[in-house]
């Protein structure tokens, strides 16, 4: 049987090495933006000088021979389901028993006068990190070198640093009040909010784009805001999401929404046909996730998964308990399970803030049983096993809170806050909480064997 994966992103390869794993199987992977499998995420970091391109690829040249693994550098203009046959634009084609669409994101535009000049370009693959290093390489004759991000989500805060770490001016233009304030709690909004403006980046909140205007040969300029400013610049950075890169699919019989629709078993309306990570949708999500979640760790659970039912042994899909994490410049963020912006009716939240507005702890419960339901930190680390094994169990306030400490990742000559935390519920609540000593890692490790 020959297995074809369409993309070398975190959920293809995940699945190419999980197949190989339990099987012999034929695979190929085909791929138009880089001949290896590179971390996404690094890209950043690539660009700030602190890693060249060649550390963000995880697996030396010979793994994909060892491991037999075939790879096609070649861009795909359609899909002919029936035969079961990919065409590609330089003429060629290849047949597949069972293929895996794992075609991953694509930069969202919204119709922006200018948005396709030259020098306007989004943050997500190893083109649009070229472009801001030519950018960076050519700035010194521009007569404005200054660059404008569009969008205030991750990806608009990762562009920020990156212009910042090498010197160069960046407006970061943010449509809300706060920063990510639809996403992050007030009080957090307000502290990523307050920590740009300290690092002197020029952010322009409340402020949309209207349109981009170009240079006589077809190049960045300026952008005009919807307030009626206009900003010279040399570079317009697009973060304004994503959305799944499906457009080359569409009118092939493969059943389409926003991403290409899939079962609980990531299997698509036709035969022998999957999908996985950023491009899937899935039909029914389990509860509190969403039908499309572009984010690493998903791709990488729905990479494992499928490769078992490619293999015969048919899996479904279950991401667990939801969580992310990220840096703002020098803050860093986690979260875990259920954290809103807006807290919904029946939710408490305990909230503590360090004196020094940088770093933060979260933790939200339903308000009449104290059942915990999500963390949310700032500047401060939990372990991941812990906070889970808490979530799905259903661990109440009473429990979590004394034995707070097991969670704690940050190294132990590091302040600990969780005393803080304790002393606060008690203040707000009436009750004589008191924190457990046990911490470290031969406590976390036997509360983690514990049922």
């Amino acid at each position: 049987m020959h297995i074809v994966i369409l993309g070398n992103g975190i959920s293809g390869i995940t699945a190419a090495r999980h197949i190989r794993k339990i099987s012999e199987h034929a695979i190929t992977i085909v791929s138009d933006e880089a001949d290896y499998f590179f971390s996404r995420t690094a890209l950043m970091y690539v660009y700030m000088g602190h890693l060249r391109f060649q550390d963000t690829q995880p697996y030396e040249a010979w793994f994909w021979e060892k491991n037999r693994l075939q790879l096609r550098n070649a861009r795909v203009e359609r899909i002919d389901f029936q035969d079961k046959k990919l065409f590609f634009t330089n003429g060629e084609s290849l047949a597949y028993d069972k293929l895996l669409l794992g075609v991953g994101s694509k930069s969202n535009k919204f119709g922006w006068p200018g948005q396709d000049l030259d020098g306007v370009r989004g943050l997500y693959s190893k083109q649009d990190l070229e472009a801001m290093q030519n950018h960076a390489i050519s700035r010194e004759k521009q007569e404005d070198a200054r660059a404008v991000v569009v969008g205030g989500g991750l990806i608009g805060i990762e562009m920020t640093e990156m212009f910042h770490s090498r010197h160069i001016p960046v407006s970061f233009l943010v449509r809300e009040a706060d920063f990510w304030n639809g996403v992050l709690p007030p009080e957090e909004a307000a502290m990523v909010t307050r920590h740009l403006r300290e690092h002197h980046i020029d952010l322009r909140l409340e402020t949309e784009l209207q349109e981009i205007l170009p240079t006589a040969d077809g190049k960045v300029k300026a952008v005009v805001t919807k307030k009626g400013d206009t900003i010279s610049c040399g570079y317009v950075g697009i973060t304004v999401g994503v959305s799944p890169n499906v457009d080359f699919l569409k009118d092939s019989g493969l059943e389409i929404n926003k991403g290409i629709l899939v079962n609980e078993y990531l299997e698509t309306n036709l035969p022998d046909v999957y999908a996985i990570g950023d491009c899937a949708e899935l039909r029914s999500p389990p509860p509190g996730r969403k039908p499309i979640e572009a984010v690493w760790y998903v791709g990488r659970i729905m990479g494992e998964t499928v490769a078992h039912s490619v293999c015969g042994q048919r899996t479904r899909y279950q991401p667990g308990i939801w969580f992310n994490s990220a840096k703002f410049f020098d803050i860093e963020y986690q979260i875990y399970g259920d954290i809103q912006a807006k807290l919904p009716d029946g939710q408490a939240t305990l909230y503590w803030q360090h004196p020094d507005g940088k770093k933060s702890i979260r933790v939200s419960y339903e308000a009449g049983s104290g059942k915990v339901l999500g963390f949310n930190l700032m500047g401060v680390r939990y372990r991941h096993e812990v906070c889970d094994k808490w979530l799905a169990s259903g661990a109440t306030m009473e429990t979590v809170l004394p034995n707070l400490g097991l969670a704690n990742f940050d190294p132990e000559f590091y302040p600990q806050h969780e005393a803080a935390l304790v002393q606060l519920y008690n203040q707000q609540t009436g009750k004589n909480l008191q924190l457990r000593k046990k911490r470290g890692l031969s406590a976390v490790l036997e509360f983690l064997k514990k049922e």
